[in-house]
């Protein structure tokens, strides 16, 4: 007797698309839910010595870059672009590591293997 609902018509041995599909959307809700929590978490890097403090959400956003005022030399404008451009690359490398965990622990509580997201 064949499923109205499965259009492969209940043929043994096919998958259930409506269960796929369903599957998928409860994917797809917890990969969001997951990117929400992410873009409330915070990491936090700084260089030289805390001279320069960048602040980045977990979908890599910068939100803070924080300079100390001693670190501001008109003659050395250099020293300060160094500092900054390290500091956020220090802030969106912890925010990448975040994503990865987050991604491992959302594909795990989806019964995937850890790097399938």
């Amino acid at each position: 007797m064949s499923d109205p609902s499965n259009p492969f018509g209940g043929i043994p041995g096919m998958p259930d698309m409506g269960q796929i599909m369903q599957q998928a959307q409860r994917m797809r809700e917890e990969l969001v839910r997951s990117h929400d929590t992410l873009g409330q978490k915070t990491v936090e890097a700084s260089a030289g010595g805390g001279l320069v403090t960048a602040v980045v959400t977990g979908t890599r956003e910068l939100l803070k870059l924080r300079i100390d005022p001693q670190v501001i030399d008109s003659k050395d404008p250099q020293m300060l672009q160094d500092l900054i451009v390290a500091a956020v690359n220090q802030a969106l490398q912890k925010a990448r590591g975040l994503e990865e965990e987050e991604m491992r622990r959302t594909a795990m509580g989806m019964g995937l293997p850890p790097g399938m997201l």
